[in-house]
C-alpha cells in the first residue's frame, strides 16, 4: 500500500488522476474505463499513476473513498425536518434533467460481486451516510422533534435505501418522478415517527425546522 502523497505536488498529481478516473466511470462505467483512459484523462505518466496505486483496484478504491467523501462533505447536520426535507429535494433537482444514479450505489453492480475490497469499501462508505442520518435524527430524538420509541439507526437505514431505489428506477426510466416518489415515501416514513406529526412540509416548503 502506498503511502499519502508528502508534497503539495504530489498531492494535487494524486487528486487528479482520481477525478480523472471517477469523470470517466460515471460516464462510461467501470468495465469501460482503463488504466490508459485515466492517464489520457488526467494528463499524468504511468509511473506516476503506479507511483500512487498498486493497481487498477487500488484506484477503485480511491475513487469509491473520494466519492463518499464528497457526498457527505456535501451534507450539513441532518438533524431537523427542514434539513431532511432540503437534503432529499436536492436530490432530486440533482437528477431531474439526467441521472447517473448515486456515485455510490451504481458502483455496487459493477464492482460488488467481482472485487471483494471494492464491496468492503462500498459497504463502509454507505454506512458513513447512514451514520451521518442517524446522528442528525439521534439529535433530533433529543431535541424532543423524534418519538422516544423511534429507532434512528432503522429509519435512517430504510430512508437511505429508499433514495437509493428511487435513483435506480429514475436511472432505469429517465423520469425523475420515481425519485421524487421515493423521496416523498421516505420523507413520511420518516414524519410518523415525529413527536409532532401534524405539520408535514412537501417538496417547496422547507420551513419548518
Amino acid at each position: 500500500m502506498h503511502e499519502a502523497p508528502k508534497t503539495a505536488r504530489g498531492r494535487a498529481t494524486r487528486e487528479r488522476i482520481v477525478t480523472a478516473a471517477r469523470e470517466l466511470i460515471a460516464e462510461r462505467g467501470v468495465a469501460e474505463t482503463s488504466i490508459d483512459d485515466v492517464i489520457d484523462r488526467a494528463g499524468a505518466s504511468k509511473s506516476q499513476l503506479y507511483h500512487y496505486f498498486d493497481d487498477r483496484a487500488a484506484l477503485l478504491r480511491a475513487v469509491i473513498d473520494h466519492n463518499a467523501d464528497e457526498i457527505l462533505g456535501s451534507l450539513g447536520p441532518l438533524d431537523s425536518w427542514a434539513e431532511i426535507r432540503r437534503w432529499l429535494d436536492s436530490v432530486v433537482e440533482a437528477n431531474t434533467v439526467r441521472c447517473r444514479g448515486c456515485p455510490l450505489g451504481s458502483l455496487v453492480p459493477q464492482l460488488a460481486q467481482t472485487d471483494e475490497q471494492a464491496r468492503a469499501a462500498l459497504a463502509t462508505s454507505l454506512t458513513r451516510w447512514t451514520a451521518h442520518l442517524s446522528d442528525g435524527l439521534r439529535a433530533m430524538q433529543a431535541q424532543s422533534k423524534l418519538t422516544d420509541s423511534a429507532h434512528p439507526d432503522r429509519l435512517a437505514t430504510a430512508t437511505l435505501a429508499a433514495v437509493q431505489g428511487g435513483l435506480v428506477l429514475t436511472q432505469a426510466t429517465g423520469d425523475s418522478q420515481h425519485l421524487a416518489t421515493a423521496a416523498d415515501a421516505a420523507y413520511d416514513h420518516l414524519r410518523a415517527h415525529a413527536s409532532n406529526p401534524r405539520v408535514k412540509p412537501r417538496r417547496s416548503d422547507t420551513s419548518t425546522t
